[in-house]
């Protein structure tokens, strides 16, 4: 059960945040004033904590400079009121990691809270797990995050499972109806040039000079080879 904190002074917002996400199977504890939150965020005990700029005590900002100069690493959603864009950037420059605006419905913040509690085993695993390199191309297959020169690059799911399909055949050449079959689940002679345009918008996102790929190559007439 994932554990969430929200620090709100306002028992009608808090009791409605509280019952929005425990509907939805979070386990919610609730502080009522910044030293409090910081309090209860530094028992380490929350995988997600919620935060109102405005509290007694010491404001949100006060308890986001405070979280992270001691190195809690809890991603932060905080609370801003409509209209106050100045909240929201420095909340981010402060460490916060995602916000709403108040007022705000209780199926936005959820989705919001399960976004951030990916991030956390999204690293995790990340770390975790084994690496392919090739070129300045980065695969991370568990977390299935590609990189290239450390950046992010954003494949859709039929061009990332292209592309570990024709890794998974380094140095071999691959028909385009094994492709088909693979990765689309098409029967044996269905005419489409489905791969290629895929391996041509594969190529614009990982080649240096797509126009003269280094590592998806194609062979005229039969299909297209992987080479690291």
């Amino acid at each position: 059960m994932t554990r969430v904190l929200v620090i709100e002074d306002n028992r009608d917002l808090a009791f409605a945040v509280v019952s929005a996400l425990e509907s939805e199977g979070f386990e919610v504890a609730v502080a009522e004033t910044g030293p409090e939150g910081v309090e209860k965020a530094q028992a380490g005990s929350a995988e997600v904590i919620i935060l109102d700029l405005m509290l007694p005590g010491f404001d949100g900002f006060r308890v986001l400079r405070t979280l992270r100069a001691n190195a809690v690493e809890t991603p932060i959603l905080i609370l801003t009121a409509k209209g106050e864009e100045e909240d929201k950037v420095k909340g981010f420059r402060l460490g916060a990691d995602d916000y709403v605006t108040k007022p705000f419905g209780a199926m936005e913040l959820v989705a919001r809270v399960e976004a951030l509690t990916r991030r956390p085993r999204l690293a995790k695993a990340r770390a975790a797990a084994p690496v392919d390199r090739f070129g300045e191309v980065e695969v991370n297959r568990a977390a299935r995050i590609v990189e290239r020169a450390g950046e992010p690059v954003a494949l859709t799911p039929k061009e990332y499972d292209l592309l570990v399909a024709l890794m998974n055949r380094s140095g071999v050449v691959t028909t385009r109806n094994e492709l088909l079959a693979e990765v689309w689940g098409y029967l044996p002679g269905v005419s489409t040039r489905t791969v290629d345009i895929h391996v041509s918008e594969l190529r614009k996102k990982l080649e240096k000079n797509p126009a003269e790929p280094r590592h998806i190559l194609t062979l005229r007439k039969t299909g297209y080879r992987f080479e690291p």
